[in-house]
């Protein structure tokens, strides 16, 4: 039988890491704990009360009233389509100005590709200005489809992301597509498309998560009620007389039940693409 023989080194270098590890974990977590906990206590106790201290009476009507009164609902189907149209849009529009960059040599292809690169340097909020002067022009503003165009327009590192992934497809495929009849855009479609599954799926994580918590764009370009995101309904319990935070807690439970749900039955496609994406180029 094989005997391990630990030296004082390795047991403390061990230690040191799961420490780390426990220590670590505990403070990402503690955030949400207290969240939680926050959630299910009433206005007196949650005033009265240390945001860690359990309630003494669990206040299960804060989920229904921060749903109802901050019209949620409605809120949640707003972020739906917005997610839905913003990731197919980006999906698309990047793959395919990807595949143009990668597989096609012109005048001007490396310019392009550093003004992207420029555009990921310049801060979003330096710009806004200009932007929403453009967008008040095209009256865009105050319309979910305008909101969606912008949301769409504004993802150039999707761009370099699916740029890094085709460096690694062969260029052999085309030419044969080629040789057997095949454009350009059925080599996109058939054959590079399926290809770029895992860079796909980092692409919607990134850009999902970026877009459903979206806050400043969304209270910017979505100033009607019947407009809000899920990001916005969550301040409807803020104002100059003081904040319910107990139910914006409730609120924000609330709002992470879809992603968890989304999490536990894509994990696997998840993993995949976050693994692929990191070994990439």
């Amino acid at each position: 039988m094989k005997r391990h023989h630990y030296t004082a080194g390795t047991v403390i270098s061990t230690g040191f890491k799961y420490f780390s590890l426990v220590f670590f974990a505990f403070w990402s977590v503690l955030p949400i704990i207290s969240c939680l906990i926050t959630a299910f206590k009433g206005d007196a106790e949650y005033q009265s009360t240390s945001v860690m201290v359990l309630p003494k009476v669990w206040a299960f009507g804060n989920f229904v009233k921060a749903f109802t009164t901050a019209g949620m609902g409605r809120a949640f189907i707003n972020s739906a389509l917005v997610l839905f149209f913003v990731l197919l849009g980006s999906i698309l529009i990047s793959s395919q100005l990807a595949f143009v960059l990668n597989r096609f040599k012109f005048v001007g292809n490396a310019l392009i590709r550093r003004l992207f690169l420029l555009a990921t340097l310049l801060p979003g909020v330096a710009m806004q200005v200009a932007v929403y002067k453009i967008m008040g022009n095209l009256h865009l503003i105050n319309h979910l489809y305008g909101y969606i165009i912008m949301m769409t327009g504004t993802d150039v590192i999707s761009i370099y992301i699916f740029i890094q992934f085709m460096e690694n497809i062969s260029t052999s495929l085309d030419e044969s597509a080629i040789m057997d009849g095949a454009n350009y855009f059925t080599i996109y479609w058939k054959i590079i498309l399926p290809l770029l599954k895992p860079a796909i799926v980092t692409c919607m994580i990134l850009k999902g998560v970026g877009t459903y918590n979206e806050y400043y764009g969304a209270a910017l370009y979505l100033q009607s009620a019947k407009l809000k995101t899920v990001a916005i309904s969550l301040y409807t319990f803020t104002g100059p007389l003081g904040n319910k935070y107990n139910l914006i807690c409730a609120g924000v439970i609330i709002s992470l039940i879809p992603a968890l749900i989304v999490f536990l039955l894509c994990q696997k496609q998840i993993y995949t693409g976050i693994t692929a994406g990191s070994v990439k180029g």
